[in-house]
């Protein structure tokens, strides 16, 4: 198991992997919160990403999900792939999906002809630029799921910038994986796009303006070493 050594001090790997693609992924959706399915593609996408991290020889000390089935099916099947099924599977709704708002479930090719192609892009690809906001009273809203019934409801978002998602994200790896990290341990992420680029511009200093030219790949993986001060150190992508 490789691991970063610095003086004495033992680092994990972080290793981030966008779920494979999904139902509405196939149907060119605006997903989301919404909780659908891996489509076919999507399960071998998960597979082919688990056969590679075997081939590179890493040992998993935990691995965490979104509350996303998607993202829990794609960290399911790496774990099987690696024959590292009996580590914990942790899930915190903070690794979510980008919230879309009122582009939850629409047709992107539809919402692009409606709105025009200059804020179509705003809403899909800038960082501090949200979608309008979704109803309350739509059932796509996370407060109208019971999973997040335990959750204060103000918490909830209505609408998300990629400035938002990156937030909560980087939030809950300060709290969850980075103190695993500086222990030594080894950590995947089964996650998704928008997760993944918020995470991804704050541990490579990503400016703002070049953000939204950054894509993550379906299945993709991204390997991070970190010193003792979590400072990047080396990246990889396999």
């Amino acid at each position: 198991m490789e691991q970063f050594v610095k003086g004495s001090e033992i680092m994990g790997k972080l290793v981030l992997v966008r779920h494979g693609k999904s139902v509405w992924n196939l149907e060119n959706r605006f997903t989301g919160w919404v909780d659908v399915d891996l489509s076919p593609k999507g399960i071998e996408e998960a597979e082919e990403a688990g056969k590679k991290l075997l081939k590179y020889g890493i040992k998993f000390n935990v691995c965490f999900s979104s509350f996303l089935k998607r993202a829990i099916e794609t960290g399911t099947i790496i774990l099987k792939q690696l024959n590292q099924l009996h580590i914990d599977h942790l899930k915190d709704w903070r690794l979510n999906e980008r919230h879309y708002g009122k582009l939850t479930g629409r047709n992107k090719d539809e919402v692009k002809r409606e709105v025009g192609e200059e804020r179509f892009l705003l809403y899909r690809r800038s960082y501090d630029v949200p979608p309008p906001p979704l109803s309350e009273e739509s059932p796509y809203h996370p407060k109208n799921d019971p999973k997040y019934s335990f959750l204060n409801r103000t918490l909830l978002p209505s609408t998300e910038s990629l400035k938002d998602n990156q937030r909560r994200a980087i939030n809950c790896f300060y709290e969850k994986i980075a103190p695993r990290l500086v222990v030594g341990e080894n950590v995947l992420i089964t996650a998704h796009g928008n997760t993944i680029r918020g995470l991804v511009k704050s541990f490579e200093n990503i400016p703002d303006d070049q953000i939204p030219k950054f894509e993550i790949g379906t299945g993709q993986i991204r390997i991070y070493n970190f010193d003792s001060n979590l400072k990047l150190v080396k990246v990889e992508v396999i």
